[in-house]
């Protein structure tokens, strides 16, 4: 599903406009944004938890030259989908 699609599809479901859809669907995710930014968890009960990582540093390779060339640590954004969503998920 696409971004334009979920717009449609919560328009149809609220009621409203497509363009107040989205722009709810774009602060929705401007939160998420800059509460990960911030350092903060994002808990959504019943659907999962947004939280930064970080990976650690580590020695790679260049497959072109097979040369050596060390990766720094680096944050990256993480979603853990919450026991409720995977069950929803895999009802048959």
């Amino acid at each position: 599903m696409k971004r334009a699609e979920i717009i449609s599809r919560m328009a149809e479901i609220t009621g409203d406009s497509k363009k107040a859809s989205a722009e709810a669907l774009q602060l929705f995710i401007e939160i998420i944004k800059d509460s990960l930014v911030k350092g903060e968890k994002v808990h959504l009960i019943g659907f999962g938890t947004f939280e930064i990582r970080i990976r650690a540093p580590r020695t790679g390779l260049n497959p072109k030259t097979k040369e050596k060339v060390e990766i720094p640590s680096h944050k990256f954004p993480a979603f853990k989908a919450a026991k409720a969503f995977k069950d929803a998920i895999n009802k048959n």
